[in-house]
């Protein structure tokens, strides 16, 4: 089924598809029976085209909500060859008539679902709020010439004010892309304006390879340490849950100040064989 695409300017689609003829209700009638009994796809498809602009129609009551026209269109037309697919022919009303639904479905679908990455609606309450609540808050403004309050807006739809004032804050918190552009003939982004405050990559390679030559010098010099040294430093200053002392005492059968003396010897070592740890070695010992 070859529908036209939602191209270019919505004029020059409108141009095109208007060409199609509206059907008469004998037509329809013909077609859909020629659908549902042999699936004949080229009656589906006259279906379609014979409604497309319906289609426009309604996508034009949802452009208020700050997405593209065209877009809607598009959900729109896919929300018209759903419905196509399902016609009952023999239910004795129009096609449109039953089309609308599945067209506002996938619009409304569409909307809620670009909205925001939270969910703004997660139950079929939430979901008509969301659509209801910018109509009936123009509609008493009309009315008033003033916002209305919570409470008006709730005994308008018939829920109750904190579900308007949930809702109302979760429309408010819009998403917005970094790659939006800042105005709309410019070139320049959101994303040009974020500041990172991290470290820059050039600072970055040179703590890496810093790391990497202190590693490599802590395992030269902790082969010039006794076992029982090696031991302690691994256990006790590398590890990241060290041993205590006493623990390290009761393995090697000595008391937990002997342990103490021997790290600290150990750690001197350390700082003779590695000058760049000197200032650190001195502040775990103190």
């Amino acid at each position: 089924m070859e529908v036209p695409a939602v191209t270019g300017t919505l004029d020059l689609y409108m141009n095109e598809i208007n060409r199609f003829p509206i059907l008469t209700a004998e037509e329809e009638f013909r077609l859909a029976v020629q659908l549902a009994k042999n699936n004949d796809m080229e009656a589906a498809e006259k279906l379609v085209v014979s409604n497309l602009r319906f289609v426009v129609k309604i996508a034009h009551e949802y452009r208020n909500y700050g997405l593209k026209l065209a877009d809607l269109v598009q959900e729109g037309n896919i929300g018209l060859m759903h419905a196509v697919k399902k016609f009952d022919p023999y239910k004795g009303y129009r096609l449109i008539s039953y089309a609308v639904w599945w067209i506002r479905a996938y619009i409304q679908n569409y909307i809620i679902k670009s909205w925001s990455l939270v969910k703004i609606g997660t139950t079929q309450a939430q979901r008509k709020l969301f659509f209801k609540l910018s109509q009936a808050r123009k509609k008493l403004e009309g009315l008033s010439e003033k916002r209305p309050e919570f409470a008006e807006i709730a005994a308008t739809l018939g829920v109750r004010p904190e579900e308007i004032e949930e809702m109302d804050i979760r429309m408010s918190g819009r998403d917005l892309s970094l790659d939006t552009q800042v105005v709309d003939d410019g070139e320049s982004t959101h994303l040009d304006y974020l500041m990172y405050e991290g470290e820059d990559q050039e600072m970055a390679l040179i703590r890496k390879e810093e790391m990497a030559l202190v590693q490599h010098n802590i395992a030269g010099a902790l082969a010039k340490l006794s076992e029982k040294e090696s031991f302690i430093i691994r256990n006790r200053v590398m590890a990241d849950n060290p041993l205590t002392l006493q623990a390290i005492g009761d393995r090697y059968r000595i008391t937990r100040e002997r342990a103490r003396q021997i790290e600290k010897q150990a750690l001197r070592k350390l700082g003779l064989a590695i000058p760049a740890l000197g200032e650190e070695i001195k502040l775990i010992e103190g």
